[in-house]
């Protein structure tokens, strides 16, 4: 392999790379806890861009019920996150010359 089309090849895979970092950007997952009492939204970078609480559970007495449901939405929108994640990396990395098992981003 001569160095024009290894330089070929890197300057393609970065340019995959930054069209996968946006991609994943994107990416949105809602996690529900409680039959849906709660739900917390996601963003691509894993922060959270939306919580809704129904309002039965704002009792003072409900508190440490809300806190246990509030976390479980939050992990659950997080697992769901990373399934998309993994599911659009397998898209986005389709048919580039990476070793196996080689995970991206880095």
């Amino acid at each position: 392999m001569d160095i024009g089309n290894l330089m070929k090849q890197a300057g393609a895979m970065q340019a995959k790379m930054q069209e996968m970092q946006e991609k994943l950007a994107d990416l949105e997952a809602t996690g529900e806890a409680g039959g849906g009492m709660v739900k917390v939204v996601l963003n691509g970078k894993g922060y959270a861009s939306g919580v809704a609480i129904e309002r039965s559970l704002l009792k003072e007495d409900e508190a440490e019920i809300l806190e246990d449901l509030i976390a479980a939405a939050i992990n659950d929108a997080k697992a769901k996150l990373e399934t998309q994640t993994q599911e659009q990396m397998k898209e986005l990395t389709a048919g580039l010359p990476l070793p196996p098992g080689m995970k991206l981003p880095f």
